[in-house]
């Protein structure tokens, strides 16, 4: 008789875990198809082979449950290495699943390791993500633990499968110069290849402060649409379709964490930073050019501050 009543429990658990396996292989299934649909219809990058195009990176291990990620857009075209349009330090806290954004602007002046007073742009083309990252820390003790690199075609890519609708913007007047199109003025929505000309334009009386603001609102915006569940299933999709235009040694576990992550906390805004911080630099010609002559204390200070979480931003 004891056997007999154990038998209805034994098969439910039975069911369950065969349930629970079923469940477990069709999201592995599926993550797996999407990811190689995503690989089938990118086209052949220039960072199809991640580790291989730059020197290997000494990124610090996270502490606390915090990661840093040193996010570089980068402009190939008719260079080998190519120069780092865009410096980002892209923060992302496990515990409170924050996020926050800090722009370095290009031509900030720093003492580049081995190479004196340099824009710190030139870290990126004299010798890639590496020296950039030792850059950081040598001007403000700022420990980065990993790095991407993305080019613009990935850019384009990525935002159109994040945002296939399009992402809202208000253009203040027309731009064109230096960006390859037309963009005019008024409240319209713009796709991936418009979305990187909006960013990228600087010919205007706010040159790159006026584009560092519009990365800001753009990465924003894709923020927002990327936390939700419809986009998070478009997650393996993405990763396939913009691996070969990615170097990066974040691992795909790892993204798909912090993914999780974001919708967990989908209700706490993105913070942004502007390094050189107001009333911190002034406009100097050096003999690298017009550069952003900056107090460091002061940057070093509120940027540490930013990403540490110690002030209100």
């Amino acid at each position: 008789m004891k056997r007999h009543e154990r038998k209805p429990k034994k098969r439910k658990w039975i069911f369950l875990l065969l349930f629970i396996f079923a469940c477990a292989t069709a999201v592995g299934v599926y993550t797996v198809t999407q990811y190689y649909q995503g690989l089938s219809e990118a086209e052949e990058g220039r960072y199809k082979d991640d580790g291989t195009t730059f020197d290997p990176f000494h990124g610090a291990e996270p502490q606390f449950g915090e990661i840093n990620i040193l996010m570089i857009g980068s402009d190939t075209r008719g260079d080998e290495r190519g120069l780092s349009d865009t410096i980002m330090i892209a923060h992302y806290n496990q515990q409170t699943h924050d996020i926050k954004i800090a722009s370095i602007m290009r031509d900030t002046y720093v003492e580049i390791p081995d190479h004196g007073m340099q824009k710190i742009n030139a870290a990126f083309a004299f010798e890639g993500p590496e020296l950039l990252r030792q850059t950081l820390k040598h001007n403000f003790d700022i420990d980065i633990n990993y790095y991407a690199v993305v080019d613009f075609d990935g850019f384009i890519k990525i935002a159109d499968i994040i945002a296939p609708d399009g992402i809202e913007v208000d253009i203040p007047h027309q731009m064109s110069e230096g960006i390859g199109m037309t963009l005019h003025p008024g409240k319209q929505v713009l796709h991936g290849e418009e979305l990187l000309g909006y960013v990228r334009f600087r010919k205007d009386e706010e040159s790159d402060f006026g584009r560092v603001r519009r990365q800001q609102e753009v990465m924003t915006k894709l923020k927002d649409e990327a936390i939700s569940i419809h986009s998070f299933m478009k997650l393996p999709k993405l990763l396939g379709v913009a691996d070969p235009y990615i170097d990066t040694n974040v691992d795909n576990k790892t993204i798909l964490s912090i993914g999780k992550g974001l919708i967990a906390g989908s209700e706490h805004p993105m913070e942004t930073l502007r390094i050189p911080v107001e009333n911190s630099y002034q406009n100097a010609r050096t003999d690298v050019g017009a550069v952003l002559e900056v107090d460091i204390e002061q940057n070093k200070q509120a940027l540490q501050e930013f990403l540490s979480g110690t002030v209100d931003s």
